[in-house]
């Protein structure tokens, strides 16, 4: 019986063990695709974009692998902005909120 809430534990902890191999996963291919030249690096993408935000706070970003779309957040005035731009020219694809 003691060892059910050990077990509950441990599968609830699964997914977080999980998530940082899953990250490592995605710095290593930026890694080899900004080494190989396909992907901007990110620092290219912010100094392009940063400044295009005026009033607004960096965030962060993500990459998905599958598109090459790096997806850079902003907070101004209490809503979120994400902007998406296209890892291999560096294009703002769209951007959500104001």
């Amino acid at each position: 019986m003691k060892m059910l809430p050990i077990l509950l534990l441990l599968t609830a902890a699964a997914p977080a063990v999980a998530e940082p191999a899953e990250q490592e996963s995605e710095r290593a291919f930026a890694w080899r695709a900004t080494r190989s030249g396909k992907l901007l690096p990110i620092k290219e993408i912010e100094r392009r974009v940063i400044p295009t935000m005026k009033g607004a706070q960096y965030i962060g970003f993500n990459l998905d692998p599958q598109s090459v779309v790096y997806t850079l957040k902003f907070l101004r005035d209490g809503e979120v902005i994400w902007v998406d731009v296209d890892g291999r020219s560096g294009q703002v694809l769209g951007q959500t909120g104001r």
